[in-house]
């Protein structure tokens, strides 16, 4: 008896994370609208995502955070090739975050201080699921998050250690952790 739970509960496991690795998060549509835009450092593509989306206007402001505290907006702004003035009009640096975690409870403290209704979420494709879930549970229950995954091309050895985050996040939520 013991051995079949096992054997349901290692297949319940391959079943989670062959649909985690083939569904990967997609980019949300260009033309989408929200009240501001954040995006979590660490990852290719993910700060030139928001930074197109801001440029777009179809978000007001941006919370880059995660943000080594050695960086300075100057230097951002040379980096990702945009104007100084950008940064200074439009653009908020969180230095707060070390993790997926405290990324959510900064960009949450971030969108209250805002009054935000809605929030787009830019991270990677595989990283976007957990980043998510602890982005709901840190915000206030009636804002609305918009995902817009920035598709990446993981290894395998990615995606195994994100859905076991995941997965282990997803449980203690559940038990209320």
């Amino acid at each position: 008896m013991i051995l079949r739970f096992f054997s349901f509960l290692i297949l319940l496991w391959i079943i989670g994370f062959a649909w985690f690795a083939i569904d990967l998060p997609r980019p949300a549509d260009d033309d989408a609208h929200t009240g501001s835009v954040v995006v979590l450092t660490g990852g290719a593509g993910r700060i030139d995502r928001a930074l197109d989306i801001l440029e777009a206007k179809t978000a007001g402001r941006l919370l880059i955070s995660g943000v080594d505290r050695d960086v300075k907006p100057a230097e951002l702004a040379a980096e990702y090739d945009r104007p100084d003035a950008l940064f200074d009009c439009c653009i908020d640096l969180g230095f707060q975050a070390v993790d997926t975690r405290s990324n959510a409870l900064e960009i949450a403290r971030w969108a209250a201080r805002r009054g935000d209704k809605s929030v787009r979420l830019v991270t990677s494709d595989w990283h976007m699921r957990r980043a998510r879930l602890e982005l709901e549970r840190a915000m206030q229950p009636d804002v609305l998050i918009l995902s817009d995954a920035v598709q990446t091309q993981p290894s395998l050895r990615t995606l195994f250690t994100e859905y076991n985050k995941y997965l282990m996040r997803r449980l203690a939520a559940l038990a209320g952790v």
